[in-house]
């Protein structure tokens, strides 16, 4: 069997759940199916040091579709293919109600196939190729309930910046064209570049990836889109398509430029630490749940940029087990946050399914009436607020060892300026705890505050499923790191060329050290093994050990049942507002305090508040400046007076017959 015939199967197989769209559960579940296949392939040819290029060429002579398949695009598509059995199980009951469930699951499906393609791409027309579809395919999602005005609004926003993005990412294509004549990707690799070229070539890959990916400054469509998008497909768009952009820069970073001043590693340091602590406060204040989810994943691309920029740093000193650390924590993380912002927006999905609400302000008290739901956001949360011993916790542990070992470099500037990140890291983590604690608690806990919640009962055992695999994953990613940190540490060989994995894990992999550094060590099993020990102890002493309990509904400000009512509790603008007021100068807040009716012979005071993002709200005027200055040209230049159009034909004729003679 040659290579074409084996790819055509292969592709037969992806194409498959394509072609049973017509049955949107049976081609859910084949997909699921199939992606727990080429999960596993994915993962044996990972270990086996496989590496393969696949040329189809066509009629066009300059139009050959290029791909490449090594061990750091094995682990993108593996990532593709985890998140993608999991949303692919939910998805059989939870598209359900909506309209059109037939068109829906074949963009899906062609979805799913897209950000394959991209990254297994390896010249540049196949790659712009696949990442235009997957970007009209991602905005036909999130436009897919095209009544809703709110949809339309945000389909707009992402398509013009994701084109924004392309432009920029052409730009960089453009220059590593005309110093190598080639297209292909294998002939970047290393490519010799005046400083200056390469500083564009970096820049403007950074901007158009970043686009992408929702970095600040331009992030601002992707709290808009992914809240109205389907929550099957924001899990995925949240958690595996942004993640494309950092594919492609590890690509651009670690494979096609050979060697830069260690400047680039600050600029991606600087912009992930202000895009996660951004994204986080911005979180904190949202009391729509599918938007706070937004921007904590806008809040864990900074922490992978984090993790970025400090390999690039330590990339261009030539310190390798730093590089090794950072690299690797930069692609846990990415991994991590998959399954974790997966799970999580599952979780929400589910609450839309049975509450018809995104608004937290109102629900409360669903762990009552969705309790395996509420368990399985619990874990998502432990996972996303980096908590040991699950897998938020790993990842984010070796990037902190990676800023704090750069601390005691016997480089000046490096050693004065991470702890300044490590900082502003440690912040990110405690407005995420604040705003992950807001959300389970007011939406969770408690009493309801609407009939929405009386009427809500537990999803079904197909959507409860789907969330128990990345539930389940969130615990055995943390409890055995040293399972996915085996598979990274192949990838790390492939791209930088060093191996670290010896170095980290010492006790047949349950205790993790960061290296000749050792600024500190963690078991996360006996983290575990810890906890439980420390949660039998508390429960003995107030359970059975002769304790005077007295019990309170969680979440409503110690009241009991003889004066708790649904306004006696915390709600998400209540809790949010003390951080909200001390940084008022980084939200564009209004607020307005109506009085609608009468209650009790008295009016009714009803209060509202909304919070536009501060980047959006400056672009949006200046955008609304630009067009304001184009319509006055275009007045001048079309007045609607015939003798106006006159002159320009006869200018015109003038400007030809002068050519003409000219020549």
């Amino acid at each position: 069997m040659d290579i074409v015939e084996e790819s055509s199967y292969l592709l037969f197989f992806l194409l498959f759940p394509l072609i049973l769209s017509f049955k949107p559960k049976i081609s859910y579940l084949i997909q699921a199916l199939i992606s727990f296949l080429f999960l596993i392939l994915s993962l044996l040819l990972i270990n086996q040091n496989f590496y393969g290029i696949f040329e189809f060429k066509t009629g066009i002579d300059f139009l050959t579709f290029s791909f490449k398949i090594d061990k750091l695009s094995l682990f993108f598509i593996g990532l593709i293919f985890l998140l993608s059995i999991a949303t692919s199980i939910f998805s059989i009951t939870y598209t359900d109600e909506f309209k059109n469930r037939k068109i829906l699951t074949a963009i899906y499906n062609v979805f799913i196939i897209s950000m394959v393609f991209v990254v297994i791409s390896n010249n540049v027309l196949t790659f712009l190729t696949f990442w235009e579809l997957m970007s009209v395919l991602s905005f036909f999602l999130v436009i897919f309930d095209y009544k809703k005005e709110e949809n339309l609004k945000a389909g707009i926003i992402y398509l013009f910046m994701t084109h924004l993005g392309t432009g920029f990412i052409l730009l960089s294509f453009i220059l590593l064209y005309l110093y190598t004549g080639s297209l292909n990707f294998n002939d970047f690799h290393k490519v010799f570049l005046p400083e200056n070229i390469k500083f564009l070539v970096f820049i403007f890959s950074l901007i158009g990836f970043g686009a992408k990916a929702g970095l600040f400054p331009l992030h601002f469509w992707l709290p808009k889109a992914h809240p109205v998008a389907p929550s099957n497909v924001s899990a995925l768009m949240s958690g595996v398509m942004i993640k494309t952009a950092v594919y492609m820069l590890i690509r651009f970073y670690f494979d096609f430029l050979d060697s830069f001043p260690v400047n680039y590693g600050y600029i991606v340091l600087f912009i992930g630490s202000l895009t996660a602590i951004y994204g986080i406060l911005y979180a904190y204040v949202q009391i729509d749940i599918k938007k706070l989810l937004a921007y904590s994943s806008m809040e864990n691309i900074g922490i992978i940029f984090i993790a970025m920029g400090l390999s690039l740093i330590f990339k261009s000193n030539n310190i390798s087990l730093l590089l090794g650390i950072s690299f690797i924590a930069m692609l846990f993380h990415t991994l991590n946050h998959t399954v974790f912002k997966g799970l999580l927006f599952l979780g929400a999905g589910s609450i839309l399914y049975k509450t018809h609400t995104k608004n937290m302000e109102e629900l409360g008290g669903l762990i009552k009436v969705m309790p395996k739901t509420g368990l399985l956001f619990l874990i998502g949360i432990l996972g996303i607020t980096a908590l040991p011993p699950f897998n938020g916790f790993v990842s984010e542990w070796l990037i902190y060892q990676s800023l704090l070992f750069g601390s005691k470099l016997n480089y000046e500037f490096i050693s004065f300026t991470i702890p300044i990140f490590a900082s502003i890291l440690a912040l990110t983590g405690a407005f995420a705890l604040g705003a992950f604690t807001k959300l389970f608690g007011v939406s969770f806990l408690g009493i309801g505050r609407t009939d929405k919640v009386s009427h809500a009962s537990e999803v079904d055992k197909f959507m409860l499923l789907g969330k128990s695999i990345l539930a389940v994953l969130v615990v055995i990613l943390g409890l055995f790191p040293f399972i996915p940190i085996y598979y990274l540490d192949y990838v790390l060989q492939n791209i930088c060329g060093i191996s670290i994995y010896n170095n980290i894990f010492y006790s047949s992999g349950l205790l993790l050290v960061a290296g000749d550094y050792d600024f500190g060590r963690i078991a996360p099993f006996g983290l575990a093994i810890a906890g439980i020990l420390v949660f039998l102890v508390i429960y003995f002493f107030t359970r059975v050990y002769n304790a005077k309990i007295r019990e309170y509904e969680t979440w409503a400000c110690g009241l009991d049942d003889t004066n708790l009512t649904n306004k006696a509790q915390y709600s998400a603008t209540g809790f949010s507002q003390p951080i909200r007021r001390i940084l008022g100068f980084l939200y564009k807040t209004k607020e307005e305090l109506n009085f609608d009716g009468k209650k009790y012979f008295l009016p009714k005071k009803v209060y509202k508040i909304n919070i536009e993002d501060i980047i959006e709200y400056f672009v949006s005027k200046l955008v609304w400046v630009v067009i304001e200055m184009f319509l006055k040209i275009r007045y001048y230049i079309q007045p609607g007076i015939i003798h106006v159009y006159i002159a320009y034909i006869i200018i015109t004729l003038i400007a030809f017959i002068l050519f003409i003679v000219g020549k």
